[in-house]
């Protein structure tokens, strides 16, 4: 590894990769955070228009990684991947400031105005799905004991792995804090055609900075059994389907782990097995069912992956219906001064920032005496305490919009939505929101890095990132499903554009126990599920 430094056990290469993560979550957070607003007031839209079009951009920006990360995989080095994404992703962020700049002296036009904006953010959304997972894949190759093994037996290694997604997420909260609070105010305060060459200049700047390290960066060699994983999993699985349909052969998934063990033992790089060295028909029939085992390794993560789709709803409603909550709510500090509803975002970034620290110092080694584990609780139970709190946070706001709507129409008054509540009691379910984040959110990111086939790593940041893409979309699908509903026969609809006559407090409610069905089904398949590392224990003995 080169470099010297450390910091809290990781690499000066680490930290300076973690850094620029935290300035292209500045810049992203910087177009996102308030993109509702910007929809509403410069671009005209409904409030439930706005908010499907900010979920269904945020779920196309998760769900790119998906696609494009098999490519990258496959044809290309991580490092020039970064490189060239960056450069779609700088010609987007310049894009979408373009548009704020034009309409500032004309106003937006019914169709042309709007397309463009939004083949701007699918320029941001192309460039981040590539940037995002080979960056954070590229970080964790820096770490020193990486030996090509998706885990360790060595707890000393596996805490290093965790420490360094733990600071991976703290280093974007960070960036996405100051993007929040600097931006939305900026935004409100100076306009948006400031409020989006920042983020834009924000990463030119971590481009500019990323290929500065380039001399204490550790490059890691490809010693993957195939340059094209992906390409030849789906070349084995149609090979497979093909016989399977002719009756030519029969799969069954292994009741015990004696096949699958073999398969494992195939991929570790201390058993040194050279495959196909002499390009004969035994190597390149074992390649294939090793690239079979690995397909069949990611399709065992998707009753998981689904079971965490209702988190992901859940993590869409501060960037939309709570910010034009708080619209309707007093906002004052002082005489002049007003909080940009967008800003209290920030508390769970700010809640992740401060409570981090004391998930290491306080709750693991308590946790550690309870559970007598090494690591406290595990990734699964980790990511299940946050979906949990993440459902204690949506009932909070379930019973604050209740009281809102009661204040409202006491004190109904129609020049005006504001009602006498302060902002400041949306304050406990974003607060509850960014500590479920450090549980499910960071568990997540260490749970698919470990479970997915070593060469597809960038994959696995893929199949974390495609949860939020495809809980944007669903979110999206909710929103439309229930206004239909809920309008029809002239009725009020609860995404109403009038903040006095909505039913978002049902909404709420409906996510509540959405989540909580949820939570419970992921329980029933952790109970059942067999991690990569068990296996390989199992298998090794």
């Amino acid at each position: 590894m080169s470099g010297g430094g450390r910091v809290q056990g990781l690499s000066r290469s680490c930290i300076l990769l973690i850094v620029i993560a935290g300035m292209e979550r500045f810049a992203f957070k910087g177009v996102a955070s308030n993109l509702v607003t910007y929809l509403t007031d410069v671009v005209q839209m409904s409030n439930s228009s706005a908010a499907k079009t900010v979920n269904s951009w945020c779920g196309f920006t998760s769900m790119l990684p998906l696609l494009v990360a098999p490519l990258a995989d496959s044809f290309w080095d991580r490092y020039s991947t970064i490189l060239t994404s960056s450069f779609v992703y700088v010609l987007g962020l310049g894009a979408v400031a373009s548009t704020a700049t034009i309409w500032t002296w004309s106003p937006p036009s019914n169709k042309s105005s709007p397309a463009f904006l939004f083949w701007s953010l699918c320029l941001i959304s192309l460039g981040q799905g590539a940037y995002n997972p080979s960056l954070q894949a590229f970080g964790a190759d820096q770490l020193d004991h990486d030996e090509e093994l998706p885990s360790s037996k060595d707890d000393k290694n596996s805490n290093k792995k965790s420490l360094f997604f733990q600071w991976w997420y703290f280093g974007v909260c960070s960036g996405s804090l100051l993007g929040l609070i600097l931006m939305s105010y900026i935004q409100d305060t100076f306009g948006w055609v400031l409020g989006f060459a920042i983020p834009m200049f924000a990463m030119i700047t971590s481009v500019a900075i990323f290929t500065c390290g380039n001399r204490i960066y550790a490059y890691k060699p490809d010693k993957s059994i195939d340059s094209k994983p992906f390409q030849n999993i789906l070349q084995v699985i149609k090979v497979t389907a093909s016989k399977l349909v002719n009756g030519r052969i029969r799969i069954n998934l292994p009741d015990d782990k004696s096949d699958v063990g073999e398969l494992e033992l195939q991929e570790k790089p201390l058993c040194d097995q050279k495959f196909g060295s002499n390009g004969g028909f035994d190597g390149n029939l074992r390649n294939k069912t090793h690239l079979l085992e690995n397909a069949k390794i990611v399709l065992r993560l998707l009753p998981i992956w689904a079971m965490l789709l209702m988190f992901a709803v859940i993590f869409q409603q501060p960037a939309t219906f709570f910010t034009k909550q708080g619209m309707t709510m007093k906002r004052n500090i002082g005489r002049n001064f007003k909080i940009p509803p967008a800003t209290l975002q920030s508390a769970i970034t700010l809640s992740i920032i401060l409570m981090m620290p004391l998930y290491d110092k306080v709750l693991i080694p308590i946790t550690q005496i309870v559970t007598r584990n090494q690591k406290g609780i595990t990734v699964m139970q980790r990511m299940g305490v946050g979906m949990f709190l993440s459902i204690i946070a949506m009932i909070i706001a379930a019973v604050v919009e209740t009281k809102r709507l009661e204040i409202n129409r006491k004190t109904s008054s129609l020049e005006s939505e504001t009602v006498e509540l302060s902002i400041f009691w949306l304050l406990p379910q974003y607060v509850l929101l960014g500590i479920s984040d450090i549980f499910t959110v960071v568990g997540m990111q260490e749970f698919f890095y470990n479970e997915v086939p070593v060469r597809m790593r960038t994959m696995g940041f893929a199949l974390y990132t495609s949860v939020f893409g495809l809980g944007s979309f669903l979110s999206a699908l909710m929103i439309s499903v229930i206004e239909a509903f809920t309008s029809s026969g002239g009725r009020q609809s609860w995404f109403s554009d009038d903040m006095r006559e909505d039913g978002l407090d049902k909404y709420y409610w409906l996510l509540a126990l959405a989540s909580t069905l949820s939570l419970l089904f992921y329980a029933i398949f952790c109970k059942f599920y067999t991690t990569r590392s068990e296996l390989e224990n199992g298998n090794c003995k």
